[in-house]
């Protein structure tokens, strides 16, 4: 577990991705693109003794992610997130059903999320029941400017789209996670707007919508409809390393986000493997605000704070029981198997 001035931080990295974007995986060119704008933000944000060359990037691996993700004790869960790109990658950037093979041999360390496409129709309706009878998944990724055939993106508040919100409601998959981010190469900015997640959260006030990257560079338009819609979450996946060397950006967007949906609706997430919670956590964790931000906003970014937005947050939204996990990954059997004896629990261990 990450700890810091003696306080431990139990924490849930709300955005991850098992990805295969090797050159024998890429059936369209904007697989290629696509990989090869994922990797400038790796090498735009990520400090240059962490970087990683880009054949790494392309495919890590289950083994890194572990090892990643939990070998060191940055993070002590996580969350799958999967993003699927069929006409970009052929077996898929990453599926469920890749995700799944090392969310089963790790189940108390991943949650997995399933995802739709409402341009899927009737097969895609099946897909969606088999994916909570095979995995009893309870939520589900959105990727709302993927490319299918001659579309390039759908929206969130289209009929079609609600057809399938109403089953997600039907099957007890009641967490939307929708990326409503940056662009990326070759995808639809306007696509990602994130103005189509309003009538959608307040059409089904019963599902909780988690806006992974909280609407940037929309921040404001996503601010504005999350504080009208209480179902509606902001997940900080990109906006995160902005703490690394954007770090009075960094400031402002946690501002925004604390005085408009306050300290139990934001969530944090690497993002992986963009970025690699060894050092994102850490970075995260030792932001401050200006002092003409903590005037401006009210807030501090203090531990009680922190510990809520690395963890507590998305744990209370998946029934994440952190004092029984706790108590689980203190046992031999689970520290050793990532090699966290000398970490998990010492004190003022860091993620370094």
């Amino acid at each position: 577990m990450y700890q810091q001035d003696g306080e431990e931080i139990f924490v849930i990295d709300g955005h991850v991705h098992l990805w295969d974007a090797r050159e024998e995986n890429i059936i369209h060119q904007g697989g290629e693109e696509f990989i090869q704008c994922f990797y400038d933000y790796h090498t735009g944000f990520t400090p240059e003794e962490r970087e990683w060359d880009l054949e790494e990037y392309r495919y890590y691996g289950p083994d890194r992610m572990t090892e990643d993700l939990f070998g060191n004790a940055a993070a002590d869960m996580a969350v799958f997130q999967p993003t699927y790109l069929t006409d970009f990658y052929d077996e898929g950037f990453n599926t469920i059903d890749q995700n799944a093979e090392l969310a089963e041999e790790y189940p108390e360390r991943f949650v997995l999320n399933g995802a739709f496409d409402p341009r899927d129709g009737d097969a895609g309706m099946r897909d969606l029941e088999r994916q909570k009878e095979e995995y009893d998944i309870q939520g589900v990724k959105v990727y709302t400017a993927e490319w299918k055939g001659e579309s390039k993106g759908w929206r969130l508040d289209s009929d079609e789209a609600f057809e399938f919100l109403e089953k997600c409601a039907d099957l007890g998959i009641d967490k939307i996670h929708a990326h409503k981010g940056p662009t990326i190469r070759p995808l639809n900015r306007d696509a990602f707007d994130v103005a189509d997640i309003d009538d959608a959260a307040s059409s089904f006030p019963d599902l909780d919508f988690v806006v992974e990257h909280v609407g940037l560079p929309r921040l404001d338009d996503f601010c504005w409809i999350a504080a009208q819609e209480p179902n509606v979450y902001g997940g900080l996946a990109v906006a995160a390393p902005m703490a690394q060397n954007r770090p009075r950006k960094f400031g402002e967007i946690m501002g925004e986000l604390l005085f408009w949906l306050g300290e139990d609706r934001i969530i944090f997430g690497s993002d992986y493997a963009l970025w690699n919670p060894d050092w994102l956590v850490e970075t995260v964790m030792n932001a401050e605000l200006t002092d003409e931000q903590k005037d401006e906003y009210g807030i501090e970014l203090s531990p009680d704070v922190m510990r809520k937005i690395m963890g507590e947050n998305v744990a209370e939204l998946y029934d994440i029981d952190i004092e029984a996990k706790k108590e689980q990954f203190q046992s031999d059997d689970v520290t050793e198997e990532f090699g966290l004896g000398d970490h998990y629990g010492a004190p003022d261990a860091t993620a370094d």
